[in-house]
């Protein structure tokens, strides 16, 4: 069940009685900071996954924080219901690249089916749907956090 949202990528869920802290695997999701993007993709998966909802762990990893790194599905019997543009309607994490509200995270990507998130990114960016807006894309989660340990 999901506890709490923390931005574009990190939830808190109650996963069998012990509260979890998520990273959603192979997507990155822009910094807070990056203003208006960050709370936009936030609120994105909050609508996704409002508080409550009850949701399943394709687990991954666990990252150098102790967060697990995981696929979240929502639905009854998350299966893989996809629809024309190949997205698993059930899979969180995929939502959000299709949504334009998240980047693949390339360095990750390993754990999951590069060739979906693929063709979602390329679909949200011809749309110019969320940080896809902006021409180019915005500057990318991990380049931003790279600069701002540089600084």
């Amino acid at each position: 069940m999901v506890l709490s949202i923390g931005d574009g990528d990190t939830v808190t869920v109650n996963e069998a009685g012990a509260r979890l802290k998520v990273r959603l695997a192979c997507i990155d999701a822009p910094e807070l900071s990056q203003i208006p993007y960050g709370q936009a993709s936030r609120q994105a998966l909050q609508a996704l996954l409002p508080l409550g909802s009850q949701v399943s762990l394709r687990i991954k990893a666990t990252d150098r924080y102790g967060r697990t790194v995981a696929e979240l599905l929502t639905g009854k019997n998350n299966s893989n219901i996809s629809n024309q543009n190949n997205i698993n309607q059930n899979n969180i994490n995929q939502q959000m690249i299709a949504n334009g509200q998240a980047f693949v995270y390339w360095n990750f990507i390993s754990a999951c089916d590069r060739e979906r998130y693929a063709r979602q990114e390329t679909l949200a960016r011809l749309k110019g749907l969320g940080v896809w807006a902006v021409p180019g894309g915005l500057e990318r989660p991990w380049e931003l956090r790279s600069h701002s340990r540089q600084r």
